[in-house]
């Protein structure tokens, strides 16, 4: 069975739209479901997201310190079913931070 490789663009794009369906919870708990070329993707978290506030002369800005995973699970599938795949959380957070 071929593992198939979780790149650099398929991690911005599910790092996008993770951060889209946070938005400015401290915790979020669901899935975030899309498709990345022939690859139908699913991204199933529980995360506790760690915030600072920023103050600035323009005013103040939360933004996401850390996101520390519960659970999660990534999985890809194409026309065959279910494929395994290197997807790191570690590596997700390098594209939210």
């Amino acid at each position: 069975m071929t593992i198939y490789p979780v790149i650099p663009d398929l991690y911005r794009t599910a790092a996008r739209l993770l951060l889209e369906r946070i938005g400015s919870l401290n915790y979020f708990s669901g899935t975030v479901c899309f498709d990345y070329g022939s690859q139908a993707c699913r991204l199933v978290a529980s995360i506790v997201v760690y915030r600072s506030v920023e103050r600035s002369p323009e005013g103040t800005e939360e933004r996401i310190d850390d996101l520390v995973p519960v659970w999660w699970e990534f999985h890809t599938c194409d026309e065959s079913g279910e494929r395994c795949n290197d997807f790191s959380f570690g590596e997700l957070k390098r594209y939210m931070l």
